[in-house]
C-alpha cells in the first residue's frame, strides 16, 4: 500500500473517510486528476503545481456534491495550511500584545491607588495632630505611611520599568504588523498581502497567457442608509466577509481592501465567468438575514468586476474595480457593474 493510502487508512480509522469508500475515493481522484492534466494541456498552460491546483478547483465547480464532498475529505488530510496557520500566528501575537498592555494597565491603576493611600493616611495623621490622646496612634499611622511610601516608591519604578518593556513590545509588534498577511477585524487577508498577490499574478498572466479577474464588493448603501447603528453595520459587515470565504475556490485569494470594502482575485477566470461569480455572489448575499432586535433585514451588497490587464498597473485596476463598485452602488436596479477602460 503506497503511503498516501496508508495514510487515508489511517484516517478511517478515525472516521474522516469510511474504509468501504477508500479505494473508490482514490480511484475517482486520479481519474479527476487527469482530467485536470488534460486540461491544462488544452488551454496551453505549463502544468506547474500552481497551475493545477487553479484548475483543479475551478473543474470542481462543475461536480457533483457528492464528490465534491468526496474529495475535500482527502485533500484535508494533506492541506498544511500555510496561510491560516501565519493567520492564526498573527492573531495569537495581536492578542499576547493586547494582554501586556491590560498588565501595565493593571499595575498603573495600582500605583494610583497606593498614591491615593498615602494620602489618604496623610490626611489621617493631620487630624491626630490636633488630638493630645492620640499619640501613640499617631506613631502607628506615622509608621505605616513611611512604609507605603517606601512601597509606593518601588513600585513606581516597577511602573515605569513595565512601560518600558510595553513601548519595546510595541515597537516589535508595529514590525511585525508591516509585513503581516492577516486583517484581524474580519478574518480576511488584509490590503497588503492582496496587492502582493495581485501583482504576482499580473507577471503570471503575462508569462502564461491566461486570464484572471477581481470583483470589489461592500454592504450596500440602501442597507446603509436603513441602520443608525455602527456596531449593527459591522455585524453585517462581518456577515458578508464570511459568505465571501464560504461561496469562495481555494485559489481565490480573498482580502478586506479597507472601510468595509473587500476585493477578491479570481485566478484562471476570464471576464463572463467573473461576471457568473459576481451574480451568484450578490444572490447568495440577497438570500441572507440579519436580525436586529425585532426586524429582519434581507442584506445586499453593491459588486464591481474587472479583468486584470497588462494595460493598467495594480493600483489602477483596483481603482476601476471599486469605481464599478460604487457606479452599482448608485443603481439599484443593477446587481454588479463592470469596470470599461
Amino acid at each position: 500500500m503506497s503511503s498516501s493510502k496508508k495514510d487515508l487508512f489511517r484516517a478511517s480509522k478515525k472516521g474522516a473517510i469510511s474504509v468501504s469508500s477508500l479505494g473508490e475515493a482514490t480511484s475517482d481522484l486520479e481519474i479527476y486528476s487527469k482530467e485536470v492534466l488534460t486540461a491544462l494541456i488544452c488551454d496551453n498552460l505549463p502544468p506547474t503545481p500552481n497551475n493545477f491546483n487553479i484548475y483543479f478547483d475551478r473543474l470542481m465547480e462543475s461536480k457533483s456534491e457528492s464528490f465534491k464532498k468526496q474529495v475535500n475529505g482527502i485533500l484535508e488530510l494533506e492541506d498544511d495550511n500555510g496561510d491560516e496557520q501565519s493567520m492564526e500566528l498573527e492573531k495569537s501575537l495581536k492578542e499576547g500584545f493586547l494582554s501586556v498592555k491590560n498588565i501595565l494597565q493593571v499595575g498603573a491603576n495600582l500605583y494610583k491607588n497606593m498614591a491615593l493611600m498615602s494620602k489618604i493616611l496623610e490626611k489621617h495623621k493631620k487630624e491626630l495632630q490636633n488630638s493630645p490622646e492620640a499619640q501613640s496612634v499617631l506613631r502607628v499611622v506615622t509608621n505605616l505611611d513611611n512604609d507605603v511610601t517606601k512601597l509606593n516608591g518601588i513600585l513606581k519604578k516597577q511602573t515605569t520599568h513595565m512601560k518600558t518593556l510595553y513601548e519595546e513590545t510595541a515597537a516589535i509588534v508595529k514590525n511585525v504588523e508591516n509585513e503581516t498577511i492577516f486583517d484581524n477585524q474580519y478574518g480576511l487577508y488584509n490590503r497588503r498581502y492582496f496587492m502582493s498577490k495581485l501583482e504576482q499574478e499580473a507577471h503570471l498572466m503575462v508569462e502564461f497567457k491566461h486570464k484572471s479577474s477581481l470583483i470589489a464588493l461592500k454592504l450596500s448603501k440602501e442597507i446603509d442608509s436603513q441602520i443608525n447603528s455602527e456596531k449593527a453595520l459591522h455585524l453585517m459587515t462581518r456577515t458578508i466577509a464570511r459568505l465571501l470565504l464560504k461561496t469562495s475556490r481555494r485559489s481565490d485569494v480573498i482580502a478586506h481592501y479597507g472601510k468595509g470594502v473587500f476585493v477578491m482575485m479570481l485566478k484562471h477566470t476570464n471576464i463572463d465567468n467573473a461576471k457568473n461569480a459576481a451574480e451568484r455572489l450578490y444572490d447568495l448575499v440577497s438570500s441572507s438575514n440579519f436580525f436586529l432586535a425585532e426586524q429582519e433585514i434581507n442584506l445586499k451588497v453593491a459588486i464591481g468586476v474587472s479583468e486584470i490587464s497588462n494595460k493598467m498597473n495594480e493600483d489602477e485596476i483596483i481603482i476601476c474595480t471599486i469605481e464599478a463598485m460604487e457606479s452599482c452602488n448608485n443603481n439599484e436596479a443593477s446587481h454588479y457593474e463592470v469596470c470599461e477602460r
